[in-house]
C-alpha cells in the first residue's frame, strides 16, 4: 500500500514547465536517497516516450527500465502546482507524483493510485488544499468515499475454508489492505455462510477492498458447500455500495451467479456485457513490465482510433471490466507480463478495432517487444 509522510509532500509549487516540475521531484527523490544522480535523464528520457499524464489533473513522472539501476529504493514525492503545469496536449497537472520504483512494484503504486484518483471531487481536493493531511488522507485511501479496490484469487489449492480464508487474507496483505495485526483478527473470525456456496469474511482494513477467492475444487464446512469465499476489508464508507448490491443478489437468489462470474456482477457491470451483442477477442501481455504509463497509454491510444465502444477485464486480475479508452482506468487494472485481456467491442468498427488492438499488443504496444 501507499504510504506517505508530510516530507514527501511540497504544497503551493509553480512551475513554467513540466520540464521545471520533473527536475524538481527528481532532485525530490535524490534528497530523500530514493534515486541515485542520472535519474532525472530516465524520466526526461521516459517523458519524450509518452506523456505521462493521467487525468484528473495528476501526472505520474518516472523512469524508464534502463535507468531502474539507479533506483535504491522504492518510492515516491509528490508536488502540488495549484497553478497548474502544461503537461500535454493542452492538459493541466496539479498534482504531480514522481514514482521511483525498483521492479514491477511501480504497478501496485499505480494502481492503487488510479483508484483513488478517480474520484474527480477527490481530485479537486488535492488541487485546492493547503493542508498536507489532505494529501496524505487521499492518496492512501482513508477518506470515507474512497473507491475499494478489487482482487481476486482463482483456484487456490485449500481443502478446508480455513485455508481459502488464509489464502485470501496474504493476497490481501500483499495487495497492502491489511497489516499484520489486522490479519490476525481476520484469521481468528469465523466466515459467514450467505448461501449457494458463497461465504463472506470480514474485517476492518488499512485500505477498503472485496477480494473473491475461489477454491481450486469446491468443498464442504459444516455441511455447506463452499464454491467462493467473499473477503470484505472496509475502511470508511467506500465499500458500502458493493454491500448493498450485495444483499440485493441474495434477496435475487443469484449468490451463485457471483461465485462463478467473478466481482464485476459485484460492481453491476456483468448486466450491461449480458446485454451487448458485441464482438470478444482476448489478447496476452507480452511487455516485460506489464501496462506501467508508455504501454498502457499506447493501448489507449489505438482503442481511441476506433469509433466502436471498447471493454476490456483483466482475466488474471480481479476480472473487472473497464473502458479500454481511459487511461486511468486501464492502468488500474494492474496487468503484468502474461495476464490476458479480455476486450469486447461494439459499434461499427467493433471488428476492426480488435484487430488493431491485438496487433498493438503482439508488437509490444510501443517498447520493441513483441510476442
Amino acid at each position: 500500500m501507499l504510504t506517505l509522510a508530510p516530507e514527501q509532500i511540497l504544497l503551493g509549487q509553480r512551475a513554467a514547465s513540466k520540464g521545471e516540475a520533473i527536475a524538481l521531484l527528481a532532485g525530490r527523490l535524490e534528497a530523500a536517497g530514493l534515486v541515485e544522480s542520472g535519474y532525472l535523464a530516465g524520466m526526461q528520457a521516459r517523458e519524450a516516450q509518452h506523456a505521462t499524464y493521467l487525468g484528473n489533473g495528476i501526472a505520474i513522472p518516472h523512469g524508464t527500465t534502463d535507468t531502474r539501476h539507479l533506483v535504491r529504493q522504492t518510492g515516491v514525492q509528490v508536488a502540488q502546482f495549484p497553478d497548474g503545469v502544461e503537461w500535454d496536449d493542452g492538459q493541466k497537472a496539479y498534482l504531480v507524483i514522481a514514482i521511483a520504483a525498483k521492479s514491477d512494484e511501480h504497478l501496485g503504486i499505480l494502481r492503487q493510485l488510479t483508484h483513488v484518483l478517480g474520484d474527480e471531487a477527490a481530485a479537486l481536493q488535492l488541487r485546492a488544499t493547503t493542508d498536507v493531511e489532505d494529501i496524505i488522507r487521499v492518496l492512501s485511501g482513508q477518506g470515507g468515499g474512497t473507491e475499494p479496490g478489487f482482487e481476486t484469487l482463482q483456484r487456490f489449492p485449500a481443502s478446508g475454508l480455513d485455508e481459502l480464508r488464509l489464502g485470501a487474507a496474504a493476497r490481501a496483505k500483499s495487495a497492502g489492505w491489511l497489516d499484520s495485526a489486522t490479519l490476525a483478527t481476520l484469521l481468528d473470525d469465523v466466515p459467514m455462510h450467505l448461501g449457494q456456496g458463497l461465504w463472506l469474511a470480514r474485517t476492518r482494513a488499512a485500505q477498503a477492498g472485496w477480494l473473491l477467492a475461489t477454491p481450486e475444487q469446491a468443498f464442504e464446512s459444516a455441511g455447506s458447500a463452499v464454491n467462493a469465499l467473499l473477503l470484505l476489508c472496509a475502511n470508511g464508507s467506500g465499500h458500502e455500495v458493493q454491500l448493498t448490491r450485495l444483499v440485493e443478489l441474495a434477496g435475487a437468489g443469484r449468490l451463485g451467479e457471483l461465485a462463478q462470474g467473478g466481482l464485476a456482477l459485484l460492481r453491476g457491470e456483468v448486466a450491461q456485457a449480458a446485454e451487448s451483442d458485441g464482438h470478444n477477442a482476448t489478447f496476452t501481455i507480452v511487455n516485460p513490465h506489464g501496462l506501467h504509463a508508455r504501454p498502457g497509454a499506447m493501448l489507449v491510444k489505438v482503442a481511441k482510433e476506433y469509433e466502436a465502444d471498447i471493454r476490456v477485464a483483466n482475466l488474471d486480475g480481479s476480472g473487472e471490466e473497464v473502458n479500454a479508452k481511459s487511461l486511468m482506468k486501464v492502468i488500474g487494472l494492474g496487468v503484468k507480463c502474461g495476464h490476458r485481456l479480455a476486450f469486447r467491442a461494439s459499434g461499427s468498427d467493433a471488428d476492426a478495432a480488435l484487430k488493431g488492438l491485438g496487433e498493438a499488443i503482439a508488437a509490444g504496444l510501443g517498447e520493441g517487444v513483441a510476442a
